[in-house]
């Protein structure tokens, strides 16, 4: 709960679609991306954008600039400040047709300032037409790409390292002959250029390419749209293909029709067409490096009903809230949560205690992001005005409250204070995750080091500080035995033929912001 009341998250997410078969097609496009991005909210709110293509040329991303409550709108490229469903309305998607491909991303701004001019996806020219480019991660090398692109004389419109991205596209690689574009080449140059953190959708002509870093620490995933009648139903195989999607997260892929189909592996290119999914290369890591998926898409970032490497969010969860349990019993009546994130961590927590679960929080439903206000006094207020209290539920009772984060102390506190004055005898805090030390440099949005209640004298009497009667952060091992457990498992049984050919190396998780050591040596 923490985590969002004081907007560490995820900056940004990626989807796209293209239809399958015979074009034009019948598939309505811009409006699956857009149900896509609406799935994919969560991981920003800042600002949102959709290009399409009728995939014939590569000069089909026709633009018109229009001004819409304040809004920059475009014909063919479209984007806006905003919520999805506020950027995107009716009669502005009517202008992206007609389309048989396109790209979508949503936004909150890490590297760069919130700006229109920082919405994605970008376009440019290349030697082969135009390309669209939509990124999620955050380069640790920017400074010094910067730099180098304009010391080769390339001028840069923005503040975001997406656009870097974008213009090492358009160089052209050594061995490229001038009618052919090799656009392995181009993305293996990218590659060696920066080594995390990004996943990155490019659009050219009638094909999307969908690539993730060697390190994998963004997620990338593959759908295949399906007829309505045949999702969940039939198998990968049997059922018509009406076209792929790919996207940040698989947690908006039924309400679009389309069955998850596979991850994007770290270091992965992939040519999505009309016709097919298909391999193009992989590009390893220095040897001995393990892959480093942020853990904390697991914690908190991603949607429960998302899937990565081959397991549910919310059955990790659930598993954190058992080895929670174990690692940290206390003698108690019930068992809650701070709406809605730790919910299936406060489950397996009661369920390895034998405790029951038990709601003592009601959350209002109405009261936003837009409520928060950096004022402590003003934040503090803002938890309680969030939260109705189920007395009934828990008066004279020692309640074990289960949370996802404590980052800074200041908005469990009330919470405390406000179970306690409605009669709770005891409130004891287990955290669902470990606490976090230090800053991430890869695409997450964490306070400084020095605000971190983890990196205060306080930490030593915690309990005290936030007046419960016990706090108990889940271990790092246990965080990550957690997340592990199931995809050793399958990697031991070797069921997962399909992905683990892909996966190369040792498997590993970025805990940097845990334990202060980053996969990969930032650059300043």
């Amino acid at each position: 709960m923490e985590l969002e009341e004081l907007g560490i998250r995820e900056e940004c997410g990626v989807f796209g679609c293209i239809a399958a078969g015979a074009w034009p097609s019948e598939l309505d496009v811009p409006h699956v991306i857009t149900l896509g991005l609406v799935g994919l909210q969560h991981r920003g709110q800042e600002s949102a954008g959709i290009v399409t293509s009728d995939g014939e040329s590569a000069q089909s991303f026709k633009v018109h600039k229009v001004k819409w409550k304040g809004c920059l709108l475009f014909m063919l490229l479209k984007e806006g400040m905003g919520l999805v469903n506020h950027v995107f309305s009716e009669d502005s998607l009517k202008k992206l047709y007609v389309s048989n491909l396109g790209i979508g991303h949503t936004r909150y701004s890490t590297s760069g300032v919130s700006v229109l001019d920082n919405c994605q996806p970008f376009v440019v020219e290349t030697l082969h037409g135009k390309i669209a480019v939509a990124h999620n991660g955050e380069l640790t090398n920017a400074a010094r790409l910067r730099r180098k692109l304009m010391r080769h004389g390339v001028g840069l419109s923005t503040s975001s390292d997406s656009e870097l991205i974008t213009q090492l596209l358009a160089f052209t690689p050594p061995m490229e002959h001038d009618d052919t574009p090799d656009w392995v080449a181009r993305i293996k140059n990218l590659m060696n250029e920066t080594p995390t953190s990004y996943s990155i959708l490019v659009m050219h002509k009638d094909i999307i390419y969908a690539v993730r870093d060697p390190y994998g620490n963004r997620p990338l995933c593959i759908g295949r749209l399906v007829p309505v009648g045949d999702i969940n139903g039939k198998g990968k195989n049997t059922s018509e293909t009406e076209g792929w999607v790919v996207s940040s997260e698989s947690c908006s892929f039924l309400s679009i029709g389309a069955e998850y189909y596979r991850e994007v592996m770290p270091g992965e290119i992939v040519k999505i067409s009309r016709y097919d999914v298909q391999t193009l290369d992989v590009v390893p890591r220095p040897k001995g490096d393990a892959s480093a998926f942020c853990i904390f898409e697991y914690v908190y970032f991603a949607r429960p009903d998302s899937i990565f490497e081959g397991q549910m969010v919310y059955s990790v969860r659930r598993r954190c809230g058992q080895q929670l349990a174990i690692e940290a019993p206390v003698e108690a009546d019930l068992v809650s949560t701070v709406p809605e994130s730790a919910t299936p961590a406060a489950l397996g927590y009661a369920q390895k205690c034998g405790l029951p679960y038990i709601e003592v929080l009601c959350k209002n439903r109405y009261v936003g992001r837009t409520f928060i206000q950096p004022n402590m006094r003003l934040r503090q207020l803002g938890v309680a005005k969030k939260f109705g209290v189920l007395s009934d539920n828990f008066k004279g009772k020692r309640v074990v409250l289960i949370d996802d984060s404590i980052v800074r102390g200041n908005t469990i506190s009330p919470i405390i204070k406000l179970l306690r004055e409605s009669g709770a005898k005891e409130v004891h805090i287990r955290v669902a995750s470990p606490p976090i030390k230090f800053p991430c440099y890869m695409g997450i949005n964490i306070p400084t080091k020095e605000e971190l209640i983890a990196n205060k004298p306080e930490f030593h009497d915690l309990a005290n500080y936030i007046g419960a009667d016990s706090v108990v952060y889940l271990s790092v091992e246990g965080l990550v035995s957690s997340v592990q457990e199931s995809i050793r498992a399958k990697h031991d049984s070797g069921n997962n033929i399909k992905t683990n050919k892909f996966r190369a190396g040792k498997v590993g998780h970025c805990i940097a912001c845990l334990v202060g050591e980053y996969p990969v040596e930032l650059e300043w």
